[in-house]
């Protein structure tokens, strides 16, 4: 496979900082980009276009946190993390927050798609505001366990500058892979919960 690390000349670590790795997309974009190639053989572009959307994946992987452990797991290990639905223990509390919330808004989202009176519709729009800052504040709390993990990925990076180099049966063993496992996880419940959140902030904002 592919490694999306060396083709954006990033070394391999868990945690890139955003404008960094723009940077040296648009950089690599701008010398990489087709249309440099009016005058080059048809086989030539077709390299060129390859080359394009590799660089345009690896960026738009490397970018996002949950894909881009993902991407360093697949690496380094030669396999994917087994498709399991286990929660982060840490997690837990949260995930019971979140799914409470939810269903409590949908069940108040029905009850308004069924209000005609103008009078109880000026209600409702007070109570959906509610649960508007109701939702941004769970958003909120979610954000921070997303700036947790970022954190814990940045001190993992060193790990990865001392680990043995590529190639060397002794590196996999060297590294965190079980620990990252647990942040891409977490990452992905995180993720799931953004967007469900956002889902019913944008309903109930309508």
């Amino acid at each position: 496979m592919l490694d999306y690390f060396a083709l954006l000349h990033e070394p391999r670590r868990p945690w890139i900082d955003p404008d960094q790795l723009k940077e040296k997309f648009l950089a690599l974009t701008a010398t990489a980009h087709p249309d440099r190639l009016h005058q080059a053989s048809e086989e030539e572009r077709s390299a060129a276009n390859r080359r394009f959307a590799e660089i345009n994946a690896a960026y738009h992987c490397l970018r996002e946190p949950k894909e881009r452990l993902l991407h360093l797991m697949e690496i380094e290990s030669g396999t994917k993390p087994k498709e399991i639905e286990r929660l982060p223990a840490s997690a837990a509390d949260l995930a019971f927050q979140v799914g409470q919330i939810c269903r409590d808004v949908d069940v108040f989202l029905r009850e308004r798609s069924e209000v005609t009176a103008p009078l109880l519709q000026i209600q409702y729009f007070e109570k959906a505001l509610g649960w508007v800052d109701q939702l941004s504040a769970l958003k909120e709390s979610i954000q921070a366990r997303s700036a947790q993990a970022a954190d814990e990925l940045k001190t993992m990076n060193a790990l990865w500058e001392s680990a043995p180099a590529m190639g060397r049966i002794e590196r996999p063993a060297a590294l965190p892979l079980d620990r990252l496992e647990q942040i891409y996880r977490a990452l992905s419940y995180v993720s799931r919960w953004n967007d469900q959140i956002g889902a019913r902030i944008v309903r109930l904002s309508v």
